[in-house]
């Protein structure tokens, strides 16, 4: 019997000739995964940070190689880290407790959405997962508007590096972030609840459970998580106030 397998190879992440992080990752989407783990990463602020970015194949992989304007070139390499990791957590390269759990800026309060888009996001995303259906084999983010329409899909062999690719493409497309919610076929954990406060989600949607850090910082951003979405049912963790007819916690 033969079964599809999706591809997984080492993509180097390299600022202004500087090595800056090292994943494992489907190399599909690198140009939106290059711009998403920067903005993420909080070496860029906006798109228009880079000044160019090429993408070279190399042995055993691939090199995104961000070159910055050079007043922000110099910034940062004043605060570079060399991160290396296989699975693109956030933390990796970390040289103390409190950079491996930043503060988080508090997000707006804007989001009002009905239950039925967050079970429709979750249906459409499930729908676009073409590389996922073929080999049951890797993560799925997606970026829906308030009525739940989603808009992107990305899939990748690391959950976190599909939400990077969401967050790259909503910039590269110059999409506001703030007038929908994100979905994830994932556990919830810390990082992928930095990544949607960096993003400036209000609402992140997922499959599974979270993890007791993730609550603790979704709380103290003011970010509503809803856990274990499966079918018209699910938990809302954190900030029910905007999904409607939602009880008080």
């Amino acid at each position: 019997m033969e079964r599809a397998v999706p591809a997984e190879s080492a993509v180097a992440i390299s600022v202004n000739g500087s090595t800056h992080a090292v994943m494992m990752a489907t190399p599909a989407d690198l140009r939106e995964f290059a711009f998403g783990l920067a903005l993420n990463e909080r070496i860029i602020s906006r798109i228009e940070d880079v000044e160019s970015l090429d993408i070279e194949p190399v042995e055993g992989g691939y090199d995104c190689r961000l070159w910055l304007a050079p007043a922000l070139a110099v910034r940062y390499v004043a605060r570079r880290r060399l991160m290396t990791g296989p699975v693109g957590c956030g933390l990796c390269g970390a040289e103390s407790l409190e950079q491996a759990r930043p503060g988080l800026v508090p997000l707006a309060d804007r989001l009002r959405i009905e239950p039925a888009a967050i079970v429709r996001a979750m249906a459409q995303m499930s729908a676009g997962q073409v590389l996922g259906a073929r080999t049951r084999a890797v993560h799925a983010a997606a970026f829906a508007n308030a009525e739940g329409e989603v808009q992107v899909v990305r899939e990748d062999v690391g959950r976190h590096n599909a939400l990077d690719k969401v967050a790259g493409w909503l910039a590269l497309e110059g999409r506001r972030s703030d007038d929908g919610f994100l979905v994830m076929t994932s556990r919830v954990s810390l990082e992928l609840i930095q990544k949607a406060v960096a993003m400036r989600c209000e609402l992140l949607a997922a499959v599974s459970a979270p993890t007791e850090l993730a609550l603790q910082s979704a709380t103290e951003a003011g970010l509503t998580l809803v856990v274990v979405v499966r079918g018209e049912t699910f938990e809302i963790a954190t900030r029910p106030e905007r999904i409607a007819g939602a009880p008080s916690l």
